[in-house]
């Protein structure tokens, strides 16, 4: 499959997942729009790889997707350099555990801002050059957690629910104009900054590391195996795709088998 001369949006794309969907379009052809915080010579040497190894151009946006005003200027960005928006993924979340009743509003405000509202307003913006173009491909990364619950995630669940009902209205409305939106909705992945959790929680739990990732992370994931980052860009890929096109308002699961629980 040839994505070129296609421009993708991937909100939260500096890393982890995002970085991953990100370097799989631009494998495939596409120009990519990355997004998010970091390291300011981290996230360079991520956009200047993309260009060098896959030649296709890289932009980069630092926009807060907590503001909407930002979330403009980021599509913005986009049609500017490369004239449209073809694929947007909005990616970019943030997780906080708490007790309801000892949640922090702004904690609270935060998740739904930028894992929720930030989809609906990178979409409000794109949508237009998508049916311009009569072609459009929106990916909403959501969770295990859109289709099943845990305890102390109140906003984070809430947020990813409200992913998978964004996606179906969505999906609903744009039927008829070439353009597919759907979610997937991955369990435990294996990133940096899930390995970056596990001293602290061997410390505080006082487990090994094979403890943790057997008793506390992989706990739900019958699989027993965590999902690569490469798994989920390959799913993305494949709804970009001719073969996905009657594919849209799906929520798919890759979470070995967690939700089939």
């Amino acid at each position: 499959m040839s994505l070129t001369g296609k421009t993708a949006v991937v909100t939260g794309s500096t890393s982890g997942i995002g970085l991953a969907i990100a370097r799989a379009f631009a494998k495939e052809g596409a120009n990519v729009v990355l997004n998010g915080f970091g390291k300011p010579e981290e996230i360079e040497a991520a956009r200047t790889g993309i260009e060098t190894e896959f030649d296709v151009k890289a932009a980069y946006s630092p926009a807060d997707l907590t503001k909407p005003d930002a979330i403009g200027g980021l599509i913005a960005l986009a049609t500017d350099t490369f004239g449209s928006v073809d694929i947007l993924v909005n990616n970019a979340g943030v997780q906080f555990v708490s007790p309801i009743e000892e949640f922090p509003l702004e904690k609270w405000d935060q998740i739904i801002a930028l894992n929720l509202s930030s989809a609906f307003h990178t979409m409000r913006a794109a949508i237009p050059h998508m049916k311009a173009k009569g072609w459009g491909r929106i990916i909403n990364t959501a969770s295990a957690h859109s289709l099943v619950a845990s305890p102390f995630k109140s906003a984070y669940v809430a947020a990813k629910h409200g992913i998978a009902g964004l996606t179906k209205s969505a999906a609903l409305e744009l039927a008829t104009f070439g353009i597919t939106v759907n979610c997937i909705s991955p369990g435990y992945v294996w990133t940096p900054l899930v390995e970056s959790q596990i001293p602290d929680t061997m410390k505080a739990r006082g487990l090994t590391k094979e403890q943790v990732i057997e008793d506390v992370l992989l706990k739900a994931q019958p699989t027993k195996e965590f999902v690569t980052v490469d798994q989920v860009a390959a799913l993305a890929v494949f709804l970009c795709g001719d073969g996905a096109s009657q594919i849209t308002g799906a929520n798919l699961a890759m979470d070995g088998g967690w939700t089939a629980q």
